[in-house]
């Protein structure tokens, strides 16, 4: 029987619920494929711990980590501590200090969901977003001087290197030439930011050019949004850096029917260290507590855990149970336009996966 151990970080706001959701779904893929079992540790990290202890995560949180298979991440803000140190303390701290350098996030209508485009533009929507998820503008370079006075200045600066850059862009070949369409889309800014983003552009055209079989475009982030909005099937794989595709990743959950609906992966390719996967919509604060958070994310982010961790058939099988319950469109949560809660939502993907494998 195979095992894989997983660490369980609920976090703030919606996160502990959507996680304690995730990991019984979970554990009823588990049990419906019959060929390995998932241990959960639970870590209650996050603004409550830093409430107490003045840490977001004990000093030795990663060292804690290190030993599990994978990490599954609820979210991470509280409206009464700044984002820069719940932010900074515990999800980039793991990001980085695990060199999880590539955050997937796939993107797609499901069965049953009404997104804000036109059927025939939504249905056309089935991307994944490759974010470079290490430096960048998140790269945390820069400095504050002159506080409080009238020449006080802040900085933060964009950090780029050609290995960063190189090693984000095999991986998101390698990412687009396992999908039917093979086509890359590279998203930059180079027209206004004319040295870390011409570089970005130079090392991914070297890169590309060793995989003659993809299909490579290059578009401006400004005009990609709106090529999202308007000609979403022109779409499949997109490859940016981590403020752009961070924010292109949002509107792309949105454009697919809620932010609820968002998955993601923060990978180590080399596998040294173990991966994190969360949910996108962050800590919700203003619905916290009342049954009413949307977990498919956590689900949809479960299932990439799961192919993550060598079990693609119950990765299958999960997807397919979350797109049953969409499908039938009578057990959706409110952010869907319905009036289903947390609770009835998980049950509803635990009945299909126990009916799928009856």
């Amino acid at each position: 029987m195979r095992r894989h151990r997983i660490a369980a970080i609920g976090g703030d706001g919606i996160g502990p619920e959507v996680i304690s959701a995730g990991c019984r779904v979970l554990a009823a893929a588990a049990r419906a494929d019959g060929g390995f079992v998932l241990e959960f540790e639970e870590f209650d990290w996050g603004s409550d711990h830093w409430r107490r202890t003045g840490r977001m995560m004990p000093e030795d949180g990663l060292r804690r980590l290190e030993p599990f298979d994978a990490i599954y991440f609820g979210a991470v803000g509280d409206p009464h501590i700044p984002d820069h140190v719940t932010l900074w303390e515990l999800r980039l701290a793991i990001c980085q200090g695990f060199d999880q350098y590539a955050n997937v996030r796939p993107t797609r209508l499901l069965p049953g969901v009404r997104g804000p485009l036109r059927e025939e533009l939504g249905r056309a929507i089935d991307w994944v977003i490759v974010r470079e998820n290490s430096e960048g503008e998140y790269a945390g370079v820069g400095g504050r001087a002159h506080r409080g006075l009238p020449i006080e200045v802040g900085m933060d600066v964009a950090v780029f290197t050609r290995a960063g850059v190189e090693r984000i862009c095999r991986y998101a070949c390698e990412v687009a030439m396992g999908r039917p369409r093979r086509r890359l889309t590279v998203v930059t800014k180079s027209n206004a930011q004319r040295h870390g983003m011409v570089m970005w552009d130079e090392v991914c055209a070297e890169v590309t050019a060793r995989y003659p079989d993809l299909s490579v475009d290059r578009m401006l982030v400004d005009a990609m949004t709106a090529r999202m909005v308007t000609r979403p099937e022109t779409i499949d794989t997109v490859l940016a850096t981590n403020l752009h595709a961070d924010i292109l990743s949002d509107l792309a959950a949105a454009l697919a029917g809620s932010l609820g609906i968002g998955a993601t992966a923060n990978i180590d390719p080399t596998r040294k260290r173990p991966s994190m996967f969360e949910p996108i919509h962050g800590s919700a604060f203003d619905i916290t507590g009342k049954g009413i958070a949307n977990p498919l994310g956590c689900f949809w982010t479960g299932a990439m855990m799961l192919d993550h961790l060598g079990e693609p058939a119950a990765a299958r099988r999960l997807m397919a149970a979350v797109e049953a319950v969409t499908a039938r469109g009578e057990t959706l949560t409110p952010d869907l336009g319905g009036q289903a809660g947390t609770e009835q939502v998980t049950q509803a993907v635990i009945a299909a996966l126990e009916g799928a494998n009856a």
